[in-house]
């Protein structure tokens, strides 16, 4: 498989960077791809990767930690209700 080093996108490190071949993908999703990577002025496989990417970077996994953490430390918490806080806003004015 070849290989190349390239500056990582979230990181900005250095990093090497494997090829994906993707087989047996229907004609009329490759052509979807081509038209959105030419709206947004990119190639196909400039595209590609940056669905990847998006879908399965970094970023997508430290929201899911962070939504944990967050979770967890409001555990039990009382919330108000947004309604009410809204109403009481507007009153004030």
């Amino acid at each position: 498989m070849k290989q190349r080093v390239s500056r990582g996108i979230t990181r900005g490190t250095p990093r090497q960077r494997a090829q994906l071949l993707v087989r047996d993908v229907p004609h009329e999703l490759v052509e979807v791809l081509k038209k959105r990577a030419a709206e947004r002025g990119r190639s196909a496989e400039a595209e590609h990767r940056l669905i990847l990417e998006e879908a399965l970077g970094p970023d997508t996994l430290d929201f899911w930690e962070e939504a944990a953490k967050l979770r967890a430390e409001t555990r039990g918490r009382k919330w108000t209700n947004s309604t009410d806080l809204i109403r009481q806003d507007r009153d004030e004015r």
